[in-house]
């Protein structure tokens, strides 16, 4: 089993160099027109500076280079915001949070710019990915834009999330999805809806960086085989509609949890961690959960409502 999976991630897993840096490339330029656009429209938008996040920026996507964040951090006054953590409100969902306006009574609305975005005394991710959505897909030529740089550009619609369709070679396209952030304290959160309704108004606490970082830091320090063990995970999901829903984040943390386990995760028992991978999965799997190894409270199963990055 050892040779197959490693010929298996030859053939099917791995994403040839080039195509992922004309990918990135893709990106890169998008980001800069984006950004520019933004600072000479919307000079009084109060943003941090855009930054590419995900997979394919941190050479953990298989298969296809055909997806990447755009992280857009808001510029959030201290003064004037907190974050409440999600299993400190009465809605009790860990993992998630809701961003308070602070202040009013000495800061009146209007005092911040993201004051437009606030329902209910909570600044609203719907509301903040609205506004980015009169910018993005309502105000900017992309056909112009495209034709200058050398791709087709085009807003994705119907879609829950702010997403661009970059066609960039003949047979190559790349999602781009515009994820809205918010830096308060520790805590780190992004516009990513959670998949039941009454949740709307809840920001989803990121553990992305860190569940990366966490991994990444394992195989840089004994040269391990746990960022080749997730990619092939990841490509059997792909491979396979019945997996779709086990998205990067669960086999991440999986792995997270079996390295605290095993030791040992040099490439020569590659096969031995894999199977055990799949057994923890099937585990979890039967139990209907699956602790974040970032914040065990947080059931990432009951977080689940698409296919992650």
């Amino acid at each position: 089993i050892q040779e197959k999976l490693f010929t298996f991630y030859r053939k099917h897993v791995a994403i040839p160099p080039t195509e992922q840096s004309i990918a990135k490339q893709a990106a890169l330029d998008i980001c800069a027109e984006l950004r520019n656009y933004i600072h000479h429209k919307f000079p009084d938008m109060q943003l941090r500076e855009m930054h590419l996040s995900g997979s394919l920026y941190d050479d953990l996507q298989v298969v296809r280079a055909d997806h990447i964040q755009l992280m857009v951090p808001l510029l959030m006054e201290k003064n004037l915001w907190s974050c409440v953590p999600g299993e400190e409100t009465i809605l009790n969902l860990p993992g998630f949070c809701l961003i308070r306006r602070e202040n009013v009574e000495y800061f009146p609305r209007g005092s911040s710019y993201w004051d437009r975005c606030v329902v209910g005394g909570y600044l609203c991710p719907k509301s903040v990915i609205a506004t980015f959505e009169k910018v993005v897909s309502g105000s900017i030529n992309w056909p112009a834009i495209g034709s200058i740089l050398g791709y087709v550009i085009r807003p994705v619609v119907p879609s829950e999330s702010l997403i661009l369709e970059v066609q960039y070679e003949e047979d190559r396209r790349l999602f781009i999805d515009f994820l809205p952030l918010v830096v308060l304290e520790e805590h780190a959160a992004v516009a990513k809806a959670h998949r039941l309704p009454r949740y709307g108004n809840m920001w989803r606490l990121s553990q992305r960086g860190a569940e990366t970082a966490a991994l990444m830091g394992r195989d840089q320090h004994d040269s391990g085989c746990r960022c080749l063990c997730l990619k092939i995970l990841k490509a059997i999901c792909h491979y396979n509609l019945q997996l779709s829903h086990l998205t990067a984040s669960h086999l991440t943390n999986i792995l997270l949890h079996t390295c605290e386990k095993e030791s040992d995760w040099s490439h020569g028992v590659l096969a031995d961690r894999f199977l055990q991978v799949l057994r923890e999965t099937v585990g979890h799997l039967e139990k209907g959960e699956l602790p974040s190894a970032m914040d065990p409270k947080v059931d990432l199963f009951f977080r689940t409502h698409r296919r992650g990055d």
